[in-house]
């Protein structure tokens, strides 16, 4: 009997029900983009690429099948509940030339907070960003100075320094392209990439 490798991150599941089959089932991506799995057997290869598109093996043979939501649920119960939550991202906007956040980043900073103290063992990315007023040099420092100060609220708040990593990128990855010199609220953030 052949052995499948797919982690269930990768929205994937298999269940091995002693050697007699193997089911693989693949799920629905989180952010709705299309994904497929080829399943090979000595008759050829069946393409799952619908979500719920599924394959039992039963001995060398392959058979493809439409599973439900309700029958994943109940069947691979165990193995979505030891899934890792998905990675998460949140964007912090600042006003223009500091490091001070608006008030609905205030707001969603508190959200960030809240997600992290939910995961057993989350690692966290704060990558800082500004706007293309000022110098290169001058918005290097700045953003640098953003993801440093998130960085040091969420360690305030709780999360493990070891478990933090700050960048700063300066005005090189623009949300808004502009050109130099001009003033865009968007790309004075912080992006917090929590996973």
């Amino acid at each position: 009997m052949s052995k499948l490798n797919w982690p269930v991150s990768l929205g994937v599941l298999l269940l091995l029900a002693g050697c007699a089959s193997e089911r693989v089932v693949l799920l629905p991506s989180a952010d709705g983009r299309a994904s497929a799995l080829i399943v090979r057997d000595a008759r050829g290869e069946l393409v799952l690429d619908k979500p719920y598109a599924a394959s039992v093996r039963r001995g060398d043979a392959n058979t493809a099948y439409e599973a439900t939501q309700e029958e994943v649920k109940a069947r691979f119960a165990d193995a979505l509940a030891a899934q890792p939550p998905r990675p998460s991202t949140y964007l912090l906007y600042f006003e223009p030339g500091g490091n001070v956040l608006t008030a609905a980043s205030r707001a969603e900073l508190n959200r960030v907070r809240r997600e992290i103290a939910e995961r057993a063992a989350a690692e966290i990315r704060v990558i800082g960003h500004t706007d293309r007023v000022g110098s290169v040099e001058g918005n290097d420092a700045l953003s640098k100075t953003r993801a440093q100060t998130i960085g040091a609220a969420l360690i305030e708040g709780g999360v493990p320094a070891d478990k933090l990593e700050t960048v700063g990128r300066g005005e090189r990855d623009l949300l808004v392209p502009t050109e130099d010199e001009v003033n865009e609220p968007k790309n004075r953030r912080v992006e917090i990439n929590l996973r």
